[in-house]
């Protein structure tokens, strides 16, 4: 069976050495740990270190972290769905949003539940996922307001996640000075100025100002160390918390050039490769099912030619025998797909 080695303590490095860098520009870290599907075993790590608020993008996962005695503030990342509305009030703190019906219905439902809760309102700002567009922020806070159910509890925005678009010094101003006109037009304290994700890193290390903005969502650059405009290594973080390990089920010599009539494969792509002749050819029990397979780096001499659901074929330099072990460096997209897979173990260690 696959499975995913997790290094619990280069994780808590990674959290409290990001924790300490920002702080020294005054923002908070709220930890995102969707990638490990809110593991209640991360998420303790990551207390340990100061930081305080965990967020995932599924309800459930908030769920599962409270049933294993996770003691945190919880966040949302996703909008929510309007059918689950009842239960993120119930096991969410604080949840991004950006449209007013849907923060109505979370009025609706906290004041049932006799709780008040915290709403942040996600800002357009280019990158063409959430968002209100800034020129209809006064009319959704203006609605928001007379809402018993629910706290304006911030503003943020999310960037270099669906369009690419870099957390620059102007969008990054935009958003400060949208804070800052906010709260001195409606007399409100937004105690959270959200200004982005990994991404932000870069923007970080070059500004000199960071404006009213406080937090960030950290993701990626906690559990795998990098920041994510480039995927280049933040020093002094470790980038291997996460092995892959998995099984050789076939090894032989075998032409490069697959031979006869090609057509699609399983996925509907017609392959296109190159004849080098006679290679090792190994297969690994794994497949496209648990793994993004163009997501992961064998640590031998080795390279990844293709995969089908259930079969990873390498060209390896060198023979290896049935039943080897196989040791992966995977990024994050490898790990949301092995994370959530029931055919991956998870082992810490």
């Amino acid at each position: 069976m696959p499975t995913l080695e997790i290094d619990i303590n280069k994780i808590k490095h990674n959290a409290k050495t990001l924790k300490e860098l920002f702080a020294k520009k005054g923002i908070s870290v709220t930890a995102v740990i969707k990638g490990v599907t809110g593991s209640p075993e991360v998420a303790n790590a990551i207390l340990e270190c100061g930081i305080t608020t965990i967020a995932v993008s599924l309800v459930q996962n908030i769920k599962k972290m409270k049933e294993f005695g996770v003691k945190a503030k919880f966040l949302l990342t996703r909008l929510p769905n309007l059918t689950e509305v009842e239960d993120i009030v119930k096991y969410a703190d604080i949840s991004l949003n950006s449209e007013i019906s849907t923060i109505k219905l979370l009025s609706e439902h906290s004041l049932k539940q006799g709780k008040r809760h915290k709403v942040v309102l996600m800002l357009e700002l280019g990158d063409l996922r959430e968002g209100i567009l800034p020129e209809d922020i006064d009319s959704v806070i203006e609605q928001i307001i007379p809402l018993k159910g629910v706290e304006l509890h911030g503003i943020g925005a999310n960037l270099a996640c669906f369009g690419g678009v870099k957390p620059s010094e102007e969008n990054m101003i935009e958003l400060s000075q949208t804070a800052e006109r906010i709260q001195e037009k409606y007399n409100i304290k937004l105690h959270m100025i959200s200004g982005g994700n990994s991404a932000n890193y870069e923007w970080f290390l070059s500004t000199e100002n960071t404006g009213k903005i406080n937090n960030l969502r950290i993701g990626e650059a906690i559990l795998l160390g990098r920041e994510t405009l480039h995927r280049n290594k933040i020093p002094k973080l470790f980038t291997d918390a996460f092995t892959l390990i998995c099984e050789v089920i076939e090894s032989k010599i075998k032409p490069s050039l697959p031979y006869g009539e090609i057509c699609q494969n399983a996925f509907g792509d017609t392959p296109e490769i190159a004849d080098i002749g006679n290679i090792n050819r190994i297969i690994i029990g794994i497949g496209e099912q648990d793994v993004d397979t163009k997501a992961i780096t064998p640590r031998i001499n080795a390279k990844v030619i293709g995969a089908s659901s259930d079969h990873l074929i390498l060209h390896s330099k060198n023979h290896i025998e049935v039943g080897s072990e196989i040791e992966f460096d995977i990024n994050y997209s490898a790990l949301l797909r092995l994370s959530t897979s029931p055919y991956v173990k998870k082992v810490f260690i």
